[in-house]
């Protein structure tokens, strides 16, 4: 799991291809609004597959794996645990370092109960 913490005004779509740049995986799987050929590029480049269904408005749509892409749940509902904490929610940090420790921390207890179970 990596967390990053980007501008609230920017899409997230411009940091996802750095995100990705150093990462060993054999898929990557987004949702449409990451429907871009530069970024897909940028996954293929790192050896994995990406799995993003294409934008309803493109000419030539790319094929993706619909089994795969029913994963992409599992992020959502971390994203909704981690709100469930007041200080993700509402982001009370005035400096982005400091949310990103807040994140990390939550993340942390999120992952704590996995590891026991394993």
């Amino acid at each position: 799991l990596k967390l990053f913490v980007s501008p609230g005004q920017s899409h997230d779509l411009a940091p996802a291809a750095g995100l990705i740049a150093d990462q060993k995986t054999r898929f990557v799987v987004a949702d449409r609004a990451y429907d871009a050929q530069a970024f897909r590029l940028a996954v293929q480049a790192t050896g994995a597959e990406p799995v993003i269904p294409p934008n309803p408005t493109r000419k030539n749509p790319a094929s993706y794996d619909h089994q795969r892409y029913k994963q992409r749940n599992q992020v959502e509902r971390l994203i909704g645990r981690l709100k469930r904490f007041r200080r993700i929610a509402t982001r009370y940090d005035r400096r982005a370092i400091y949310f990103l420790s807040a994140l990390h921390l939550v993340a942390t207890l999120e992952w704590i109960p996995n590891v026991e179970s394993a």
